[in-house]
């Protein structure tokens, strides 16, 4: 396959007429989906934002008049445009006005700040940034100005008060003509979990990804009275498509938005809207529980409660059935493409303890030991996977996917994994350098960048370590250059670098050096035994 932008790899031609031939790829756009669920059911109610009520005939309309109006403004098929935006509906109405254009979204969220915004944006030379006014009180159109003033000729379209910029509302015009996508186009830009940096940008084409969530929606029970609430950001893979937003807009059921995943805010859409179906990373799913148990509200309607982005604990999915009466469906996914889901009729005792199996038939997965050969079935090893929506290569990487990728074309997760006998896949780690705080995947190299940026700093390395609520926090080990500072000043430092905030280390040690590896490297395997030994106590462990 040809990819329509360049720095992309697509699947080769032999794979994707396979793909096609499966049915798997059925040959349309996102676009051209919303036209065909408005045009059957546009009196029906697609989102839901707080008083707003967004048909589908109205979100389509809307996506027709906001593509007209930003190809007036300059923004044309191929271009790339950095979006950030909260759980709002405005996020729906952007991605389809850009789909239908042909413009490719880069998918940002609303934690980033200004390290990774004004990445995003250089690096893909995006033509423009949607923002909104302010979330959780913090300012993003003077982040905007300062995105601005490192890129020159960015155009900035704002939900809400515009300020200096141009507000979205504004970007309107009559429909018209356009050269729209084909379904082998790059559709957008997703974000990798980045275990190295910045996160890498993952191109996911119409074909590739509208079969992921429309085969999702098969397993997952999502049909026309699905009510699905949104609760983590609505940017991330796993709310958009395991099944997701889009897999619920693509059988024509209803999409509910919490702005906040608090209880306080989740359990009342639950009852009014009568949600059926929500995900949550396991941190977020405990807080749900503990609060469920005292809770006034009526939460009976839930059927399904997913549980994704890191590993949940047996202990946590065991409680899941008895305090909402909903089934778990346990998600173990990547941005890159492969997706495993316990089955909705599954024995409790393998949604409990497992990950699931693939999507599909053509998911061709490997366990391999440290030199790529197969480990013995039921052993741990590493995760290797290849098939009809997992990507052949990051965006403009060629000497990362050269690590990432075997010549073969399989993707390297980083995930150790063993399969039971029935054929369920059980997470036992990660093998890459990164931190998985509370489904946040946080980048050790990039945190020890900003770091060593301190003057009192010699050197820095950052280490999970465990803990009871996210699973894992960050703890950096800092070797100081003279007199140590102190390490809230530390901390301060970073956060003020623009980092987000759930990249900020939780903790900071000052040690005199590192341990080494036999040839001389950080021992970062030391550091955690370090942490965890002088942690077990506090855990209760």
């Amino acid at each position: 396959m040809i990819a329509n932008l360049p720095g992309v790899t697509l699947w080769p031609d032999e794979f994707a007429e396979r793909y096609r031939a499966a049915g798997y790829w059925q040959g349309y756009t996102f676009g051209q989906m919303l036209r065909v669920r408005a045009t059957k059911h546009p009196d029906r109610v697609a989102v839901v934002e707080g008083e707003r009520r967004i048909t589908y005939g109205e979100l389509d309309s809307r996506a027709d008049r906001l593509a007209a109006g930003l190809r007036e403004r300059g923004i044309g098929k191929g271009d790339r445009v950095v979006v950030q935006l909260p759980n709002v509906a405005e996020f729906f109405e952007v991605c389809f006005g850009l789909f239908r254009l042909g413009a490719v979204p880069v998918f940002a969220l609303p934690s980033h700040r200004m390290t990774e915004i004004s990445y995003f944006c250089e690096f893909s030379e995006a033509a423009a940034y949607i923002t909104v006014d302010a979330e959780a009180g913090f300012d993003h159109r003077a982040l905007a100005a300062d995105v601005v003033a490192k890129q020159e000729g960015l155009q900035v379209f704002v939900v809400g008060d515009a300020g200096e910029f141009t507000a979205l509302s504004e970007v309107d015009a009559d429909p018209a003509e356009l050269d729209e996508p084909v379904p082998g186009d790059v559709a957008f830009l997703q974000l990798s979990g980045g275990s190295t940096g910045v996160p890498k940008l993952i191109p996911r084409t119409h074909d590739d990804y509208i079969y992921s969530f429309r085969a999702s929606n098969d397993l997952c029970g999502v049909t026309e009275d699905t009510v699905y609430l949104v609760a983590l950001p609505a940017a991330h893979n796993f709310p958009m498509s395991s099944p997701g937003t889009f897999g619920v807009l693509h059988a024509g059921g209803r999409v509910v938005l919490a702005r906040r995943p608090s209880p306080d805010e989740v359990f009342p859409l639950v009852e009014s809207e009568r949600v059926t179906l929500t995900a949550a990373v396991p941190p977020l799913a405990l807080l749900w529980l503990d609060a469920a148990a005292e809770t006034s509200h009526d939460l009976s309607s839930l059927e399904v409660l997913q549980v994704g982005g890191a590993k949940c604990s047996e202990e946590v999915a065991r409680r899941v059935r008895p305090v909402l009466g909903a089934t778990l469906q346990q998600v173990f996914g990547m941005a890159e493409g492969l997706v495993n889901y316990t089955r909705l009729d599954d024995p409790e005792d393998v949604i409990v303890s497992t990950q699931g199996r693939p999507i599909s038939a053509d998911d061709e997965v490997l366990v391999v030991d440290d030199e790529d050969n197969p480990v013995p079935a039921g052993e741990t090893g590493h995760l290797l996977t290849r098939g009809p929506y997992t990507i052949r290569g990051y965006y403009r990487a060629d000497e990362h996917n050269a690590r990432a990728f075997t010549p073969e074309g399989f993707y390297r997760t980083g995930d150790v994994v063993r399969f039971t006998a029935e054929g369920n896949i059980v997470v036992e780690g990660r093998a890459k350098d990164q931190i998985n705080r509370g489904g946040e995947k946080v980048a050790a190299e990039e945190v020890e960048n900003h770091l060593l940026a301190h003057p009192a700093v010699h050197d820095a390395a950052v280490v999970s370590m465990p803990d009871d609520y996210l699973g894992e926090r960050t703890c950096a080990f800092v070797v100081p250059r003279g007199t140590a500072p102190k390490a809230r000043e530390l901390i301060k430092f970073v956060r003020e670098r623009g980092l987000a905030g759930y990249k900020v280390p939780d903790r900071v040690v000052f040690v005199e050096q590192f341990p080494q590896t036999g040839v001389g490297k950080v021992s970062k395997r030391d550091l955690r035994e370090a942490i965890s030994r002088e942690l077990v106590p506090k855990l209760g462990r």
